[in-house]
C-alpha cells in the first residue's frame, strides 16, 4: 500500500510514517498542502493521511482537489478539533474518514488499511492463493500450515502479488507500491527482495518470473 502523510508537525509526521512503514506500507511525507498536491499529481497513492490545518494550501483544499480529479485515492483527515461539526464538514468536503487528535496509532493503522481496501477492487481481509494465506491486518503469512516470518518489504511485495489475483505485476509496479519516492528507480531492490521472498516461502516455488513483464503468483 502506498500512503502519503501530510502533516505540518514534523515530529508527528515522521512518527506516523515510521509506524506505517513498520506495517509494510510505502510512505512519503510532506509538511504542507502545496507539496501534497505536487506529490498527488505524480504518484498513485492508495491513502492520504491529511492534516486539516496546513500551511500554504489548506487541507480542505487538498481534499477537494483529490475529489475533483476523481482519483481512487482515499483521504483520512486528521485534526486537533474533535467537534462533531468539524467532522461533518470534513466528510462533506469529500474526506473518506476523519480522526481527531490525539489518536491511538493502532486505530489509525486499522483505518488506513480499511481505506486502502476501498481504493482497489474489494478483496477479502485474508488473501489466499497457491497454498499461501496472507493476513495484512495481523501481518501474518502462512504457507501450507507453516508460519512464514517476513521483513516489511518482503511482506509488502507478497501482498501486492497476492492482490493481483494471478495477474502479472511489473517490477515498476512493485517499486511504486512497496517503496517510497526516495528509492532509486534503477535499483535491483525488487529482484533481490523477490529472491529472498521465494527462499522464505520455500518449495515448490510459487512466484513465477515472466520474462520482460514481471512476476505473478
Amino acid at each position: 500500500m502506498r500512503v502519503l502523510v501530510v502533516e505540518d508537525e514534523q515530529l508527528l509526521a515522521e512518527a506516523v510514517a515510521t509506524g506505517l512503514r513498520r506495517e509494510a506500507m510505502a510512505v512519503d511525507v510532506v509538511y504542507d498542502g502545496e507539496a501534497a498536491l505536487q506529490r498527488i499529481a505524480v504518484n498513485d497513492y492508495d491513502v492520504v493521511v491529511l492534516d486539516r490545518d496546513l500551511p500554504l494550501v489548506h487541507g480542505d483544499d487538498v481534499c477537494r482537489k483529490v475529489v475533483e480529479q476523481g482519483l481512487a485515492t482515499r483521504v483520512i483527515m486528521l485534526t486537533a478539533s474533535g467537534d462533531i461539526s468539524d467532522r461533518v464538514e470534513g466528510l462533506e468536503i469529500g474526506a473518506d474518514d476523519y480522526l481527531p487528535k490525539p489518536f491511538a496509532f493502532s486505530e489509525l493503522v486499522a483505518r488506513v488499511r480499511a481505506l486502502g481496501r476501498r481504493a482497489t477492487i474489494p478483496l477479502p481481509p485474508v488473501l489466499e492463493r497457491a497454498g499461501i494465506s496472507v493476513d495484512p491486518g495481523r501481518r501474518e503469512v502462512i504457507r501450507d500450515g507453516r508460519t512464514v516470518q517476513l521483513a516489511p518489504k518482503e511482506f509488502a511485495v507478497l501482498e501486492v502479488l497476492m492482490r493481483a489475483g494471478g495477474a502479472v505485476v511489473s517490477a515498476e509496479q512493485l517499486l511504486e507500491k512497496a517503496w517510497d519516492e526516495h528509492t532509486d528507480p534503477f535499483t535491483n531492490v525488487v529482484r533481490v527482495t523477490v529472491m529472498t521472498l521465494r527462499r522464505k516461502l520455500g518449495d515448490p516455488p510459487v512466484i513465477v518470473t515472466v520474462p520482460g513483464s514481471g512476476y505473478r503468483i
